[in-house]
């Protein structure tokens, strides 16, 4: 279960932080929401999934998942241009929390 907390934390995240640009310095009030109960929800369920995960094993996980997604929503919804070296980037970060995840023993206590 503490998996599927932390994937919904990043999930929540991502929400929030595409809607942040969405949200125009907070001058619109349906994304605004979107942001604040977005990041809301991400930290609740990384709180959860810290009850059993690794905080520095959670974080990396989560901030590098954040990092590749929202690096993703920029390019499909916000038509921001990418690079040969963002895709070897994401692949890279992917492949970072794809090693923590099946080989690190002490990921979760």
């Amino acid at each position: 279960m503490q998996w599927l907390y932390l994937a919904i934390a990043i999930v929540s995240e991502v929400v929030a932080t595409s809607a942040l640009k969405a949200a125009n310095g907070f001058t619109r009030w349906e994304a605004s929401l979107l942001v604040v109960t977005g990041y809301a929800s991400a930290f609740y369920f990384l709180s959860l999934a810290l009850r059993t995960i690794q905080l520095g094993v959670a974080y990396a996980i989560w901030s590098g998942v954040g990092v590749a997604l929202i690096i993703l929503v920029g390019w499909v919804i916000y038509r921001q241009p990418l690079n040969v070296a963002s895709f070897i980037g994401i692949a890279l970060i992917v492949s970072g929390v794809i090693v923590i995840h099946i080989f690190s023993k002490s990921a979760v206590h």
